[in-house]
């Protein structure tokens, strides 16, 4: 069973088009990052698979089930965790109270405690673990999009989506939280992730999409999407 499906999407903006018949499908547990120039319809696509843009036509399915008329607090509670570019935590509040109001908001699928949410998803980002009493709004740029990541973990998801993680990032911030990523992609979550920078967007999937015009031009392992010099200088701006 797929964890996450677009079935022949058409989504845009006052009844102009962005998204032209696109499908995609992330089997449970796998890993998907879609690439492309500015333009191509990256941000519409995130949206509709969240929920903040319904298409025109086509469905979006999350472990078979069709979620495409329910808004976006009703796919968190049914498993779809989002963690959105901008604007993802609070940094008034302290890392521990973000987890905390992560799992008032949206309780665990499983029940679990928050105790027990908490050591889960601190197991995945160490880094902040030493944070927990300090205020989101005084970490680094890595590590409020590691909290950020983390407090969308605290429901337990099956499908997490990431909009453009590395944006705003140093290169050392961004290794750092990509290596996190891989951490979530191996605890077997299944991730969908919309990535400017395309080598650390398919170093931690197991496949890429190239998205252009609203268009799917291309999808394969993201390991031969690296290597396609072609594909890197037609669509994706050199390697």
């Amino acid at each position: 069973m797929s964890g996450l499906e677009l079935e022949n999407v058409i989504a845009g903006y006052r009844g102009r088009p962005v998204l032209h018949d696109v499908s995609l499908a992330i089997p449970a547990r796998g890993s998907l990052t879609v690439v492309g120039p500015n333009g191509s319809g990256k941000s519409t696509l995130m949206k509709t698979v969240v929920g903040l843009l319904r298409p025109d036509k086509g469905r979006v399915l999350l472990e078979g089930e069709d979620i495409t008329r329910l808004d976006p607090p009703e796919r968190a509670r049914r498993g779809l965790g989002y963690v959105p570019q901008e604007a993802n935590v609070f940094r008034s509040m302290t890392v521990l109270e973000n987890l905390k109001v992560a799992f008032e908001f949206t309780p665990p699928r499983s029940g679990a405690g928050l105790a027990a949410r908490i050591d889960g998803v601190l197991e995945l980002f160490p880094e902040i673990r030493p944070k927990l009493k300090t205020a989101a709004g005084h970490l680094s740029g890595g590590q409020r999009q590691m909290l950020a990541m983390a407090a969308a973990l605290m429901p337990e998801p099956t499908v997490l989506a990431l909009d453009e993680p590395s944006a705003g990032l140093s290169p050392k911030n961004a290794e750092l939280l990509f290596a996190a990523i891989a951490r979530i992609a191996a605890a077997g979550v299944t991730l969908l992730m919309i990535e400017q920078n395309t080598r650390l967007g398919l170093s931690v999937a197991a496949r890429g999409l190239v998205l252009v015009a609203g268009q799917v031009k291309a999808e394969a392992p993201a390991e031969a999407l690296l290597s396609d010099t072609l594909m890197q200088s037609l669509y994706l701006g050199g390697r």
